[in-house]
């Protein structure tokens, strides 16, 4: 064999072991590292077998065949992965045109740079797809941050506004805070307290020192109210147990169930002295009334029995009068009949003029009794009976 035949040989031989050796550096590929890099090793041993000489024989096209079959397994992969990569990312879009509309600036500020941590570790899908969803993941992304910078220009606005509406209501407040129309103040302050709530946000820097100012002003009212309101709480317990003590009186004059002008005026004194105390606040004023009321309301209920008593008694001791008087008068008018009856008869002057006198005396004794009689009719209230 020439030397030249020899050689070509050795080179065949070279070139079929550097085939081999490319194709067993192809089975080594570590699939599961970043695909641009795998790409770059592939695009690699591609131009290294391209380098290498063909022969034409038919063990080379059976290598190639192998070789081609592994570049293609890695594209297939390759594309699998792409398409794995494309779906995450388009889930990612589609959580991002989600918190494009959201109003919960922070939370959702947050989650939006925690979903561009997610684009940036996920991969390459490729680069004309990769070029296409990240237009729609930025355009998510984009539309909530302008949203987000208008919101923040429109509350920049509004705090302007409210530490203005904030400053009027100090002003207020501290107009209020020397007061003495407790409830009154305590209402206005309350609506103040509102249109405080209303006014919005005043701007981080500013709205703690004006919400003190303010609540220094309504502090100072409600610490005065706070001290007036103890004083009144004194007053009316002092009141309280002075009104204890008219029940106890109004209690023990009842228990003496003596119905007399002394005790009634000693009620009705006390009466006096009640409504002199003043009030111990409505709740315990109510429930001590009830007692004292009650204690009066005994005394005059039995005072008005004791002189309806009275008055019949009266009532009956007239009537045995009058029925007395009326029987008297029965009585001297039938002596009045007889001795008229009789004066004709009498045989003596002497006696007639006796006679006469007597029935004159009668007669001026039937008057008296009839005018006692008329007065008696007339307190009782009935017509004159002869």
């Amino acid at each position: 064999m020439a030397m030249d035949d020899m050689n070509e040989v050795r080179d065949f031989d070279e070139d079929i072991k550097d085939r081999k050796a490319l194709i067993e550096e192809a089975k080594q590929l570590d699939l599961s590292k970043n695909w641009s890099e795998i790409a770059s090793a592939v695009m690699n041993l591609k131009k290294r077998w391209k380098r290498i000489s063909y022969w034409e024989s038919a063990y080379e096209d059976e290598l190639a065949d192998e070789f081609e079959k592994m570049i293609d397994a890695f594209y297939a992969k390759r594309n699998e992965g792409f398409q794995s990569i494309q779906k995450a990312k388009e889930e990612l879009i589609e959580r991002a045109q989600v918190l494009a509309k959201s109003e919960n600036w922070n939370q959702a500020t947050e989650e939006m740079n925690e979903l561009m941590r997610q684009w940036k570790a996920v991969g390459s899908a490729g680069k004309e797809t990769d070029d296409q969803l990240w237009e729609s993941f930025n355009e998510a992304r984009n539309a909530f941050f302008d949203r987000k910078r208008q919101n923040w220009e429109e509350r920049k606005a509004k705090s302007v506004n409210a530490q203005q509406v904030k400053k009027e209501l100090i002003k207020k407040a501290e107009a209020l805070a020397d007061s003495e129309e407790w409830q009154k103040t305590s209402d206005q302050l309350r609506k103040l307290m509102e249109e405080w709530k209303n006014a919005g946000f005043a701007g981080k820097e500013v709205d703690d020192q004006l919400w003190n100012e303010f609540n220094e002003a309504r502090q100072k009212f409600y610490d005065r109210r706070s001290a007036a309101y103890a004083q009144i709480h004194e007053r009316q317990q002092q009141i309280a147990e002075k009104k204890k003590e008219l029940i106890e009186q109004a209690a023990a004059i009842v228990a003496q169930k003596e119905y007399n002008r002394e005790n009634t005026e000693k009620m009705k004194q006390l009466n006096v002295l009640w409504k002199e105390a003043g009030s111990c606040g409505k709740e315990k004023e109510d429930a001590l009334w009830k007692e004292f009321r009650s204690a009066a309301d005994d005394y005059f209920s039995g005072l008005k029995q004791f002189n309806e008593q009275r008055h019949n008694d009266w009532i009956k001791r007239m009537q045995d009068v009058r029925n007395r008087k009326m029987e008297l008068i029965q009585s001297q008018q039938r002596q009045l009949k007889w001795m008229k009856n009789e004066l004709p008869t009498l045989l003596s002057q002497t006696a007639a003029d006796e006679m006469a006198e007597d029935i004159k005396d009668k007669e001026e004794f039937i008057q008296e009794l009839e005018a006692d009689l008329a007065e008696i009719n007339e307190k009782l209230g009935v017509g004159s009976k002869k």
